[in-house]
């Protein structure tokens, strides 16, 4: 069985690359493999390239198999969020997307009652109170018998709420902003990331489902996941790649490759009455156990079958994590709550006498 050859193979700590001298990889080491993870782990703590330290092994076997530079690719699953909030800024930035106007003024066509008043904010931040595909479980499968265009179709119908209520969180919004983004720009969602995220940073790897069938597939209670068709996700989370491509865009994010201060200030900023909600990612200042003083982390997280998927990034340490775990049940905890494994392993890569 595959699962039994993978799990032969063991865990092995892969340094990539110089990294800060106090960076302890016995001590991430240590949170690692107390916490039994399963799958792969990047830590990046130079931002001038994306070379980083590595935690996995050569993991379950995907179909077809395909390899990269860092070994097989991963769903993105909801960091595909994070990159739709990159592209949109990026059109803020060239003044052709307003935050504050409505979903209608760029995509007259949206049948959706609330198209004139929720904003591209208001999607950016789940807050459009448009339906959710998570309260209509066959939206994924291929019996679907509904249209899922997010123009006219799933995303168009009966609303949940008025625009601007409160946080609820929904493929649909980014759905209709990849709509959006395709509207203003004349290219599909998927084209402008491997456009404007990806061709400028050297990456060839990522792409959008349906282009690859497979990536690594996950487990849940020991018995692999059934089939999901992640081409149903769209613009929300149907980006697949590898470790390498999320921390490189991290990283260029840090270096203000991607977006200008002013942008970038925008994207990152967490708003305390939505759970610190920014615009298509978390944003907050919380303690990490062995640092002075609280650290600002920027948190994208995604889960698509037994796949979950965290990105962290701390931009005042410079420093970025990306985790993508394959096993269900699995408990990342949270950062904010001061323990747990993303809270251990966050304070083993970011602090001197971080835990344990």
């Amino acid at each position: 069985m595959i699962r039994t050859l993978a799990l032969a193979l063991a865990a092995l700590a892969l340094p990539q690359g110089a990294m800060a001298d106090d960076f302890d990889a016995e001590r991430v080491n240590a949170v690692i493999e107390q916490a039994k993870f399963d799958g792969d782990i990047a830590i990046s703590t130079r931002v001038e390239d994306s070379e980083f330290y590595r935690y996995g092994y050569t993991g379950l076997l995907p179909e077809p198999a395909r390899s990269d530079a860092d070994g097989l690719t991963w769903r993105w699953a909801s960091v595909t969020k994070q990159m739709i909030a990159i592209l949109v800024m990026q059109q803020v930035e060239r003044g052709r997307i307003d935050l504050d106007k409505p979903v209608s003024a760029y995509l007259p066509p949206f049948g959706s009652a609330n198209a004139g008043t929720a904003t591209i904010r208001n999607l950016l931040q789940h807050r459009a109170g448009l339906p959710n595909p998570a309260d209509t479980p066959a939206f994924h499968e291929p019996g679907f018998t509904g249209s899922r265009d997010p123009v006219t179709g799933f995303c168009a119908g009966p609303v949940t709420g008025p625009a601007g209520g409160s946080w609820a969180y929904n493929n649909c919004d980014y759905m209709v902003l990849g709509a959006v983004l395709q509207a203003v720009t004349g290219v599909a969602w998927d084209k402008l990331f491997a456009r404007d995220i990806a061709a400028p940073l050297g990456l060839d790897t990522p792409g959008a489902y349906p282009g690859e069938a497979w990536t690594r597939w996950g487990f849940i209670d020991g018995e692999r996941e059934p089939r999901i068709d992640l081409s149903t996700y769209g613009a929300s989370a149907g980006l697949y790649g590898g470790l390498r491509d999320i921390v490189t865009i991290d990283n260029a994010l840090m270096r203000g490759e991607l977006l200008g201060p002013e942008a970038l200030a925008e994207m990152w900023r967490g708003d305390p009455a939505l759970g610190s909600m920014a615009l298509g990612q978390w944003a907050f200042e919380v303690p990490l156990k062995g640092c002075e003083g609280p650290v600002k982390i920027v948190e994208r997280r995604g889960d698509v079958g037994a796949v979950q998927v965290r990105n962290f990034i701390l931009p005042d340490r410079k420093i970025a994590v990306v985790a993508f775990s394959q096993t269900k049940p699995f408990d990342f905890g949270e950062v904010w709550q001061g323990s747990g494994f993303a809270h251990d392993l966050l304070a083993a890569a970011a602090c001197p006498q971080g835990t344990p």
